[in-house]
């Protein structure tokens, strides 16, 4: 990991991925400037995906939620560098892929500071050929032997002590070649012990049931057993 820093802001970044300007990788100006811009998501605000060299990339500015998110959206109180949101999901992301848990390799993170508070971004690896849980159980039901897959890959997640605090069917891709992968580790972190972990299990099981009600989803209850 390679580090740019001045008073105002940090940049950490993996120069054996990042071919272009680390200065500006955080900046979707820069992207669209370079016509390497291949398609956006809306969430919270606007996720930008790149073409790099050697990867598609997706670019996140960390927003806030819920309702103190409409008052203060993008700005969090500053307590050091390596405790903004940006470096601690740039770390995990790495000590999960050390962990062998597929999740998207980071590529760099930027911490900006505003005098008591920072804004972040991240930006990191697009998984190629992938599709969402919702997305996929729209269309059609999954097999015993890919609920079992999901299952290996949170435990070997869990194995390496990490709370996903928002493990949900939206945060759990699957690629074309059957590969399942575990995205979005924003305030996510290691943590010691083991019974926060039926906790994310739950949280995942209430998103199921969630989704079946709202958009129909090809699941029933007597699957979840598969997974486990």
């Amino acid at each position: 990991m390679k580090t740019i820093r001045n008073k105002k802001q940090i940049i950490w970044y993996d120069d054996s991925i990042l071919s272009d300007s680390p200065e500006q990788c955080c900046e979707p100006e820069y992207w669209l400037q370079q016509d390497k811009v291949i398609g956006s998501a809306q969430g919270r605000g606007t996720t930008w995906f790149v073409a790099l060299d050697k990867m598609d990339a997706a670019l996140r500015h960390y927003r806030r939620g819920g309702l103190f998110g409409k008052l203060v959206k993008d700005h969090y109180i500053f307590t050091g560098w390596e405790k903004t949101r940006s470096y601690q999901e740039f770390q995990l992301l790495n000590t999960l892929i050390e962990a062998g848990v597929n999740v998207p390799k980071p590529i760099a993170a930027r911490a900006v500071k505003r005098t008591f508070c920072y804004q972040a971004d991240l930006l990191s690896q697009k998984i190629p050929n992938a599709c969402d849980l919702v997305a996929i159980l729209q269309e059609k039901s999954l097999s015993k032997e890919m609920y079992q897959k999901i299952g290996r890959e949170i435990r070997k997640m869990h194995a390496a002590q990490v709370n996903h605090t928002d493990l949900n069917i939206h945060n759990i891709l699957i690629d074309d070649k059957e590969n399942v992968w575990i995205i979005d580790f924003d305030k996510c972190h290691q943590q010691k012990g083991d019974d926060w972990k039926q906790g994310n299990l739950e949280r995942l099981k209430r998103s199921f049931i969630k989704e079946a009600d709202k958009r129909n989803i090809h699941w029933s209850e007597d699957q979840w057993a598969s997974l486990n």
